[in-house]
């Protein structure tokens, strides 16, 4: 099992009870191909360094999981078409 990170920033128009809904969701992609989640890291809201679609704040996310190699690519491809996520990225972590 490799150790990852997944960064997100999610839509600032999202309200108190979509925002914990999203981060549901991204968990369960995480376990359901076959990772599990050590950490959620909820930075809040902050602004961003430049706007990005028009937007210059988001919610900042880290996500810490433990997976096999394959699954980074899953769950990017799921996460790229997710509407409320502006950015992310997916590191592996030295273990």
């Amino acid at each position: 099992m490799n150790k990852y990170e997944l960064a997100l920033v999610l839509r600032p128009e999202l309200d108190e009870e979509a925002k914990p809904a999203e981060v549901q969701k991204i968990q369960d992609l995480i376990t359901r191909f076959g990772g599990t989640v050590v950490k959620t890291d909820d930075w809040g809201k902050k602004r961003l360094a430049y706007p990005i679609q028009k937007v210059n704040e988001g919610f900042y996310l880290f996500i810490d999981f433990e997976a096999e190699g394959t699954t980074p690519a899953e769950i990017e491809s799921r996460v790229r078409i997710m509407e409320s996520v502006l950015r992310y990225l997916i590191v592996r972590k030295e273990a």
